[in-house]
C-alpha cells in the first residue's frame, strides 16, 4: 500500500507500507544541491548536510548518534547533484524515537561556531581523500569536462576556500532560500502504519510555516572537452561521455538496457571484451546518469598505464559493435531482465523504497508505482531499442577525462 498526503504547509508525506518486515526507513528529502549553487555557494549543499550532525538545541553531536544507537537505529545523509537527504532506520517498535531524533536535527539544528570550525576540517580532509581515489576524481574531472564548472558539473564537496569561508549567515541564507516546505518530502518504508506515519509527520513538521523555494533558473551548458589529471600512480583512469536522454523521456528504458548490453552487467560487451578476453582493465563499465533537463551515457575503465589507448581502442570497439545494430534478440532479453531484476530487488530493501518514492515525489509530485515502472521496462520493443542506440554515441557531443601520469588529454 503507498500513502500520500500534502501537509497544509505544503510538506508530502508518501509511505509504503511492507507488511511482514521488522524495520522502517524514514527520509527527509530536499531538492536541492550542488546543481544548483552559485560560484560563492559551491559545496554549501554538502557543508550543511554535514553540520546537521553536529548538535541541536537539545541534543549534543555525541547524544544524536549516541541516542539512536541506544535503540538500534543507523542515520546518515548524503548530498547529490540536486537532491539531499537525511534517513534513519529503525526497528518497527524504536521507529517514534528514530524520527523524533532525525526531525530533530533535520529542524533545529544549531550550527555551533566550534561544530563548524571543526567540521570544516573533517570536509577539508574528504576532499583530500577525493583527490587520492582516481576513479571517484576521474569521473568528477568527467562532469566538468562535459558540463563545465557550473550546473551538473560542480563537484558536491566544492573547494577548499568556500569550505574555509562560508559563515552562520551563508547556511541561514541558503535554508531560507532551498529548505521550504514545498521543497521537502518525507518518505517512510517497511512496516510503519499510515496513522502513525502522518502522525509523526504532522507532529513535528506540521507547524513549519508555508514557504516557498527560490526557483534558481540554471542553464544547462555543455563543454565537450577533454581534460586530463596528472598523477603519480600506476593506473590511468579513463571516461567517457556522450549526450543521453532526461529521465522522463520515451526512451529512457530503452537506453538503461542498451547500457545493460554495454558495461551493466558481468556478461556485458565491455566486460568481456575489455576484461575478460583482452585482459586490459580490472574495471570497466558504464552507466546513463539521468535528469530532469539533460542526461549523460558513461563509460569508465582503469586500466595499466602503458596499454590505455589499446584500452580506449578495445572500449570504441565494443561501442561501435553496439552502434552497428549487434544486439541480439537473446541480449536484448537478458538487459531488460536485469532492468526488472533490479526494480524487484529494489521492492524488499526498505532503503531503497524509501529513497526510491520520496525521489519520485520530490522529482514529478506522483507516488512511484512499481507496476508501471515493470511494464514500461516490458513495453520496450526491438524498434525503441534501434533508436536508443541511433540517438546515442553522438562523438560530437562527446566528452573524456583522463587521470595518470599522463600530460595530454585523450584526443576525441
Amino acid at each position: 500500500m503507498v500513502y500520500v498526503k500534502k501537509l497544509d504547509n505544503g510538506i508530502r508525506l508518501v509511505v509504503k507500507q511492507m507488511e511482514g518486515l521488522m524495520s522502517v526507513s524514514m527520509g527527509v528529502l530536499v531538492g536541492t544541491g550542488a546543481y544548483v549553487e552559485s560560484d560563492a555557494e559551491d559545496g554549501i549543499s554538502h557543508f550543511i548536510e554535514h553540520m546537521m550532525f553536529k548538535g541541536t538545541q537539545k541534543r549534543t553531536a555525541f547524544a544524536i548518534s549516541d541516542e539512536m544507537d541506544r535503540i538500534g537505529a543507523q542515520t546518515n545523509a548524503f548530498t547529490g547533484k540536486d537532491i539531499t537527504c537525511y534517513y534513519a532506520k529503525s526497528t518497527t517498535e524504536n521507529a517514534a524515537a528514530a524520527f523524533e531524533i532525525l526531525a530533530d536535527l533535520f529542524l533545529n539544528s544549531a550550527f555551533p561556531e566550534e561544530e563548524m570550525a571543526r567540521e570544516k576540517n573533517v570536509i577539508i580532509e574528504e576532499i583530500s581523500m577525493n583527490e587520492d581515489t582516481p576513479d571517484d576524481l576521474c569521473l568528477d574531472l568527467l562532469s566538468e569536462a562535459y558540463y563545465g564548472r557550473e550546473g551538473y558539473g560542480r563537484n558536491i564537496l566544492g573547494t577548499r576556500e568556500n569550505v574555509l569561508g562560508f559563515t552562520r549567515a551563508d547556511v541561514d541564507r541558503y535554508m531560507k532560500a532551498r529548505y521550504t516546505s514545498d521543497n521537502i518530502v518525507i518518505s517512510m518504508a517497511g512496516n510503519i502504519s499510515v496513522q502513525l506515519a502522518e502522525e509523526l509527520a504532522e507532529k513535528y513538521f506540521g507547524g513549519l510555516p508555508a514557504t516557498h523555494v527560490d526557483k534558481r533558473v540554471i542553464g544547462v551548458s555543455a563543454r565537450h572537452r577533454s581534460l586530463v589529471k596528472h598523477k603519480d600512480i600506476e593506473q590511468v583512469h579513463i571516461a567517457l561521455a556522450w549526450p543521453s536522454v532526461t529521465r522522463d523521456d520515451r526512451l529512457y528504458d530503452a537506453v538503461r538496457i542498451m547500457n545493460s548490453v554495454l558495461g551493466g552487467s558481468m556478461s556485458s560487451r565491455l566486460f568481456q571484451e575489455v576484461r575478460e578476453k583482452l585482459g586490459l582493465a580490472y574495471t570497466v563499465y558504464s552507466y546513463n546518469s539521468a535528469y530532469a533537463d539533460t542526461g549523460t551515457l558513461v563509460v569508465y575503465a582503469g586500466v595499466n598505464a602503458k596499454n590505455y589507448l589499446r584500452s580506449v581502442d578495445a572500449v570504441k570497439k565494443c561501442i561501435d559493435d553496439v552502434k552497428g545494430g549487434k544486439i541480439g534478440r537473446e541480449e536484448f532479453e537478458r538487459g531488460r531482465e536485469q532492468l526488472k531484476a533490479s526494480s524487484i530487488f529494489a521492492q524488499e530493501s526498505t532503503s531503497s523504497q524509501m529513497l526510491l518514492y520520496g525521489k519520485e515525489m520530490l522529482y514529478s509530485g506522483k507516488p512511484y508505482s512499481f507496476e508501471e515502472r515493470i511494464a514500461a521496462i516490458n513495453a520496450v520493443t526491438a524498434d525503441d531499442l534501434a533508436e536508443a542506440i541511433e540517438g546515442s554515441f553522438n562523438n560530437d557531443g562527446m566528452a573524456a577525462s583522463l587521470v595518470g601520469k599522463l600530460d595530454k588529454p585523450l584526443v576525441i
